[in-house]
């Protein structure tokens, strides 16, 4: 099912298991590669969610996330790895959902030579792996995600969930009290989970 906008226009936490299984698109200039999303994380916005980048509110490098639902909100990580998410909520509410892992399901000889050397299901199994076998480059943030070159179709259903903490998120955004990292179980694009040695319980 191809989404409207009022779709994402609603709160991360209720939106990212609707995403799961949802296929996501993209057109780079060397050739087509398309994901099926397994494991989704959300994030909320300034002042309700630690563990956010927003929390504290807009910087030159979140301001994508206080712009209007189903756009990209990319960053770089660790200094080497792109990751992607997708803003929800109005604009100006600044709530977004991570693309932690996925499955290649088109163009997957254009993901391994993005990839050499990976298996089949590490492909796009954690976020920068999903943006390197996609070939999304930084420099597509802010990016419509319901247009081209990107393409993005959600279940007609909701698939079967798991919930549980967010990975590698310190402090109290990465404890139980937030269970918003969401995964179909079983599904070979699901990242292992990994807990932030600093984060509180």
């Amino acid at each position: 099912m191809a989404p409207g906008r009022g779709f994402f226009d609603r709160d991360p936490v209720l939106l990212a298991p609707l995403l799961l299984g949802a296929v996501l698109v993209y057109d780079a200039p060397d050739g087509r590669v398309a994901v099926r999303l397994s494991e989704l994380e959300a994030y909320r916005g300034p002042g309700e969610d630690p563990g956010s980048h927003t929390f504290r509110g807009p910087t030159p490098r979140n301001i994508t996330m206080f712009g209007d639902p189903a756009h990209l909100y990319a960053y770089f990580s660790y200094g080497m790895h792109t990751c992607l998410n997708i803003v929800t909520r109005p604009k100006g509410t600044a709530s977004g959902i991570l693309m932690r892992g996925a499955t290649v399901v088109e163009g997957i000889e254009l993901a391994r030579s993005r990839r050499p050397g990976a298996k089949d299901r590490d492909l796009a199994r954690g976020p920068g792996r999903l943006s390197k076998a996609l070939g999304v480059p930084l420099s597509a943030k802010g990016s419509d995600l319901l247009a081209p070159p990107f393409d993005l179709r959600v279940p007609v259903r909701p698939v079967p969930h798991a919930a549980g903490p967010r990975t590698g998120v310190s402090g109290p955004g990465g404890g139980t009290a937030f269970p918003w990292r969401f995964w179909i179980p079983g599904d070979p694009g699901v990242s292992p989970y990994k807990r932030h040695a600093n984060a509180d319980d």
